[in-house]
């Protein structure tokens, strides 16, 4: 039950930033695929790991994904989403409780908050940005742009010295 991306696959390099663009979207997959179909974490990582990360997807060849990435932001989801929703709920404009928000974008801004506040070595503005650029596969941009609202005001929260040094 993966929900249709509209990006088109990473080509070039397999660098790790690559690996880990393609770690994020699958996570976030993942995550949508446990929250629609309440599929257990083991065997989202199972299908994962042997039909998707890296693998042919309707015909789309993607690159191979930091596993170890995709494991933890899925699995670091799944342990802290209580403390993860009240923070994107305080962060989304009052009347749109996470619970109205279609499901891939809270997979979407689950995952960024659990890296801003767990991460710390991938700059914010990095994991804000990534974050933004999975929204683009799924959603048009009005909706990019709350998740980058939402997530750049977790990220201060979490990050609040990294923002301030660079000037935002």
């Amino acid at each position: 039950m993966m929900v249709e991306s509209k990006k088109k696959p990473v080509k070039g390099a397999d660098k790790k930033a690559n690996r880990r663009g393609a770690a994020r979207l699958a996570a976030v997959q993942a995550l949508y695929q446990m929250d629609i179909a309440g599929a257990g974490i083991n065997d989202i990582f199972a299908e994962f790991e042997s039909h998707w990360l890296g693998n042919e997807v309707e015909g789309d060849k993607y690159l191979p994904a930091e596993a170890a990435f995709f494991r933890d932001v899925v699995s670091g989801v799944v342990r802290d989403q209580a403390k993860l929703d009240p923070l994107i709920d305080e962060a989304l404009s009052k009347g749109w409780p996470l619970k109205r928000i279609d499901a891939i974008l809270r997979a979407v801004l689950r995952a960024g908050a659990y890296e801003l506040e767990h991460r710390k070595d991938v700059p914010g503005r990095v994991v804000v940005s990534e974050y933004v650029d999975v929204a683009h596969a799924f959603v048009e941009a009005e909706e990019t742009g709350m998740v980058n609202a939402v997530l750049d005001q977790i990220a201060r929260q979490f990050r609040g010295s990294e923002f301030a040094r660079a000037g935002g």
